[in-house]
């Protein structure tokens, strides 16, 4: 095992002893917690799940090491992702860093090079990088116009079975709003449900591309409703990410969720330009949001990196990320998720939950104090997900890391490349895969 600071005790029942955990994600009746919300305890595993959870001190020293106070937290939930997309930077740059580029490049690469057999490598590179950083579970968005749905769905879930056990995936389609109003959208729907996954679109039209509200959004809106609910497949779209404060989808997609009577979930990713809104706008649009029972995921990392990107060299102006204290005050479900991962859309990356939630305190100010916030990236997204993962529980399985960190300050300071992912009660090798293996499929 490599880069691992310490190697759980290789008897199926130990404890690891003197831990600290959010105690927002543990499950167990234990005193309250200490400065920065942290709860000191110990953990037993045995035969691969968690038995127990106790204050720290009452385990025997006899069934496992003390590990000085190092946080443990559950295994990470990436509820946004692009594994199609991943790693195509090499071949496929964005010259101009941002959206409209990376749009343009990433259709380039499409059209050209993504076979079943580049979409797969790809993706199973980045599940191999994922798996190794301590992520749990992963839902995909996979590029949907024709004929890459065709190629792109079979391809998942081939890789779904193969990856069961390791990471639990699902899957969501994107393709511009307006295709559902052709035939191409319902076959697109029927794919999506063939697949068990989410209905999933960009606020976007392809016939009106300069249009950030485009004419026919309300007539394509009602018809992804329909179609999703006549199959039973939840919602997942990509709502206002612009830099457009004409952009106002959001409270149309949740105006249009409570006409149809909407019985599935609804998640909507990105939102950027709420953030441009007058607050009286954003408070209308969160009240729409909560009524309609949606859900937020934001992307920080890519979202810094694309909005507000000026030809000219100027600095940024406005962070690119959307109003997510005031989204979780106002009662509704926020994660944070890692987007896209080497490709146009985002130059770096690297699958790490972990990463991406400590980028997102620092760009979104998670902190002073962290609060619950790290739920967004385990419990929320879990929940979101309909997946029992994101906490620490007797009865669930012992997947975790272990961080050589011993509270917020040292975890967010450092990277922590030295973490001990425990999966089934056992560490796993954290050998991330090499770019090289990919190298043949840069060849341009």
């Amino acid at each position: 095992m490599t880069h691992s600071f310490f190697q759980p005790p290789t008897a199926s029942r130990y404890a690891l002893r003197n831990l600290r955990a959010p105690r927002c994600l543990v499950q167990a009746d234990l005193p309250a917690g200490a400065a920065e919300d942290l709860v000191a305890v110990d953990l037993l595993v045995d035969g691969g799940r968690i038995a127990s959870i106790d204050a720290a001190g009452r385990m025997p020293a006899e069934l496992g090491p003390d590990l000085d106070a190092s946080m443990v937290l559950p295994g990470m939930v990436d509820c946004h992702t692009h594994l199609d997309k991943g790693h195509i930077w090499p071949r496929q740059a964005n010259p101009t860093g941002d959206g409209a580029g990376a749009s343009a490049a990433t259709m380039r690469d499409r059209t050209a090079r993504w076979t079943a057999e580049d979409v797969r490598r790809r993706m199973e590179f980045g599940l191999a990088t994922a798996y190794a950083k301590g992520v749990v579970a992963i839902r995909t968005h996979l590029d949907s116009l024709a004929p890459q749905a065709s190629i792109s769905f079979p391809v998942f879930r081939e890789v779904r079975e193969r990856w069961a056990g390791r990471v639990d995936l699902q899957v969501s389609s994107i393709a511009p709003l307006d295709i559902f109003l052709t035939g191409e959208g319902r076959q697109l729907a029927d794919i999506v449900a063939e697949s068990g996954g989410r209905l999933g679109c960009v606020t976007r039209s392809g016939r009106f591309p300069g249009e950030t509200m485009p004419p026919d959004m309300d007539e394509a809106l009602v018809q992804v409703f329909r179609l999703a609910a006549e199959r039973g497949l939840d919602l997942d779209l990509h709502v206002d990410e612009s830099t457009d404060p004409n952009a106002r989808a959001l409270i149309r997609v949740a105006r249009t969720a409570v006409a149809e009577d909407f019985a599935g979930r609804i998640l909507c990713g990105h939102c950027t330009a709420l953030a441009l809104q007058t607050d009286e706008f954003i408070e209308e649009t969160l009240d729409a949001c909560r009524d309609a029972g949606i859900d937020i995921v934001s992307l920080p990392t890519v979202n810094m990196y694309l909005q507000d990107r000026s030809p000219a060299g100027r600095t940024p102006r406005w962070r690119g990320v959307t109003v997510l204290h005031e989204m979780k005050a106002h009662g509704l479900r926020v994660a944070v998720a890692g987007d896209n991962c080497r490709d146009p859309f985002y130059a770096y990356g690297d699958h790490d939950m972990l990463d991406t939630f400590t980028q997102a305190v620092k760009i979104l100010h998670l902190d002073h104090p962290p609060g619950d916030w790290i739920r967004a990236a385990t419990e929320t997204p879990a929940a979101i997900m309909g997946i029992d993962r994101g906490v620490l529980k007797a009865g669930a399985g012992a997947d975790f890391l272990v961080l050589k960190a011993r509270n917020y300050s040292e975890m967010l300071s450092r990277m922590q490349f030295d973490r001990t992912v425990v999966r089934s009660g056992r560490a796993i090798d954290t050998t991330l895969p090499d770019y090289r293996l990919l190298d043949d499929l840069m060849a341009v």
